[in-house]
């Protein structure tokens, strides 16, 4: 029965993935939560945010929080260039709303249609990492694609205060 249940919480995961860099490494979001890339733009810093808190985009007349993803995994910082972007996506606040927030990466890749069979659950680091917000590991043209679970990135607490900073 548990194999049967591993095999069905795998075959969720399946679909299309924006895939994206970030480090040097690849990692990829469910195309349903991508509402749009933008390229880097002027953000405005809003004061008494975490230092992932870029500041807000005025997008179409929308203010959207930004969030540097290499700061939020705590990697070194990167001068943004040409080809980092901007990937605006709908993440899941607490009461079931959604909040548009962009995501900053070092450049988009492409999309991937992501076959249940060439994905891993996450390895287990040690009770110590917490990876809720890693889906799984895509096994993709001879590498690993780590596919994030952009809800879990950021905690609910963590999105009430982007909210806050609109």
């Amino acid at each position: 029965m548990a194999a049967e249940s591993m095999e069905a919480a795998l075959a969720s995961k399946e679909g299309k993935y924006l895939t994206f860099e970030l480090g040097g490494e690849e990692y990829g979001l469910e195309i349903l939560k991508v509402k749009e890339i933008i390229g880097i733009m002027n953000i405005t810093s809003v004061p008494q945010t975490p230092e992932y808190v870029k500041g807000v985009i005025n997008l179409r007349g929308k203010v959207i929080p930004v969030i540097d993803l290499r700061l939020k995994f705590e990697m070194e910082p990167l001068e943004y260039n040409e080809r980092t972007c901007i990937i605006v996506v709908d993440i899941a606040g607490k009461s079931g709303t959604k909040v548009m927030v962009g995501t900053v990466v070092d450049s988009v890749s492409e999309v991937l249609n992501i076959k249940a069979e060439e994905i891993e659950d996450t390895p287990t680091f040690g009770v110590r990492l917490n990876t809720d917000y890693i889906l799984g590991m895509a096994k993709v043209k001879g590498g690993v694609k780590i596919l994030l679970d952009i809800d879990q990135v950021l905690s609910d607490e963590e999105i009430d205060n982007l909210e806050g900073a609109r």
